[in-house]
């Protein structure tokens, strides 16, 4: 079975495509024009197992909100489209990634219910010349209810002596931990023989 999703989102500030295949190698070709985004995109094809072709052309002589924002909406979609009917799927995923001096918790739950906590320190403004570090919630909203699941990020430790936290590695590990909790709940259940999980019979 395939689980492959392509969305082309158009509009008067994007033009966004984005295809995915959830049983990849975990292989990344990205080019949104914000290279720490694309820095980051590449940890979800890695760490999520994923094979993922991202393409945007944005109106990045504005900011890098709405080429960051409907990537997002866009990786979504397909990420749902991928999904199918979600039968044999484990549903729930889970990780708690350390990077140096960070700790990051993500959960998720493929639920069809679009729900996102989101919960982080004060960082720096940018990281880079583009990346807004307040943008980070924001993917990760947009990406949650374009893609219909439920969604928890936590950073549970970020401290670094004697000064401010590390942005970089602040968001590289939420992306690192969202990867691989989405990793381990779009994983073929053995033990569920194709059937949704959900005692509703409806995901």
């Amino acid at each position: 079975m395939s689980r492959t999703g392509r969305i082309d989102r158009v509009t008067n500030e994007t033009k966004v495509l984005v295809e995915i295949d959830l049983d990849g190698t975990g292989k990344g070709d990205l080019s949104t024009g914000v290279g720490f985004y694309d820095h980051m995109l590449n940890q979800l094809a890695k760490h999520g197992g994923f094979d993922l072709l991202v393409r945007c052309e944005g109106d990045l002589e504005i900011d890098s909100h709405h080429t960051m924002e409907d990537t997002a909406i866009a990786l979504g979609e397909a990420f749902a489209q991928a999904l199918g009917d979600k039968r044999g799927i484990r549903r729930y995923g889970s990780a708690t990634i350390p990077m140096d001096e960070v700790l990051v918790r993500a959960a998720v739950d493929l639920s069809g219910r679009p729900y996102v906590v989101h919960d982080e320190p004060l960082l720096t403004p940018y990281i880079g010349p583009v990346y807004a570090t307040s943008m980070t919630r924001h993917i990760f909203e947009a990406f949650g209810h374009a893609a219909k699941v439920t969604l928890h990020v936590d950073v549970l430790r970020a401290c670094r002596p004697g000064g401010h936290p590390d942005a970089h590695h602040v968001v590289e590990a939420q992306f690192k931990a969202f990867s691989r909790a989405l990793r381990e709940a779009v994983e073929i259940d053995p033990r569920n023989a194709g059937a949704l999980p959900s005692t509703k019979g409806v995901l």
